[in-house]
């Protein structure tokens, strides 16, 4: 069902996706195709903070500031699936594996590649405080139209 929470939490995560992806682009190599990254991270946002966040909103702001830095990981996890996901069909379409379970491997070694720019101080304090952030405006939504 349709809430004002579920349509904040999604803006606000969308919002904090984005500009996470915008902060980790300095910190990859000159030569990375960033492509949609920030795009395919907000509509990551949209969907986590939809269908995690908006839920758990109504149970005070206390709880929604843990609650949105929950789904701001959760956001974050998706999003590295989905980049690493990406980075094995592209090596996939340039014959880079002798089998299937060469490639499913190699997702997580993307996924860990990947998730170790989120450890820059600068891009986990966008993470984390842009979720709790996003997850008191998702509360203050929830008791705003309840």
């Amino acid at each position: 069902m349709p809430t004002a929470a579920k349509l904040f939490g999604a803006m606000a995560f969308a919002l904090m996706a984005f500009f996470t992806a915008e902060i980790v682009k300095p910190h990859m190599p000159e030569s990375t195709n960033f492509g949609y990254m920030s795009a395919v991270a907000a509509l990551v946002g949209v969907v986590c903070g939809w269908m995690v966040m908006g839920p758990t909103a109504g149970k005070g702001y206390y709880q929604s500031v843990g609650a949105g830095m929950k789904t701001a990981v959760v956001t974050a996890a998706w999003a590295l699936f989905i980049f690493a996901f990406e980075a094995m069909l592209r090596q996939t379409m340039r014959n880079m594996y002798d089998g299937p379970m060469e490639a499913v491997v190699d997702v997580a070694r993307f996924f860990v590649d990947y998730g170790a720019y989120l450890f820059f101080p600068d891009v986990a304090t966008v993470l984390l405080v842009g979720g709790g952030l996003a997850g008191m405006l998702t509360e203050w939504a929830a008791k705003r139209w309840k």
